[in-house]
């Protein structure tokens, strides 16, 4: 007999929050790949530097955290969300709880010119390169 499924839908949001726990629990240790799918981010290089643009609806600006060192930024937060006293939970669907994304861009980076602007739950992080890495121009005698 087959396993019959109210939702086919619930099976894969169930198995994607078990691969999410799954590399969120740190099982490799450190490192400097995506950990799960949330926040969903994009990054892109404008000119010599990069910029990187994330998806944080919801998210309360004090508690977002960014860390950055060499080539990689992390993100880690807290999304919240209070239904009241009395609730009973009828579907879940909206990602909630502690997250934590660390990337990675090809070039070193200037860690304190970094400058990051969050407005209307979208965090945008202008991402300078470092001095050592930007080309020199050499004057030929």
């Amino acid at each position: 007999m087959m396993p019959s499924f109210n939702d086919p839908f619930e099976a894969l949001f169930s198995l994607q929050r078990a691969l999410d726990a799954h590399l969120a629990s740190d099982w490799m240790g450190a490192r400097t790949t995506a950990m799960g799918s949330y926040p969903p981010i994009n990054i892109f290089q404008k000119g010599d530097d990069f910029v990187a643009v994330v998806e944080l609806p919801g998210v309360d600006k004090a508690d977002l955290q960014m860390e950055a060192k060499e080539n990689t930024i992390r993100i880690s937060g807290r999304k919240t969300i209070d239904y009241g006293a009395g609730a009973s939970m009828h579907r879940r669907e909206r990602v909630s709880g502690v997250f934590d994304r660390t990337l990675s861009v090809p070039i070193e980076i200037d860690p304190d010119g970094i400058q990051a602007e969050y407005r209307d739950g979208v965090l945008a992080l202008f991402i300078p390169r470092a001095e050592s890495q930007k080309p020199r121009t050499i004057k030929i005698k």
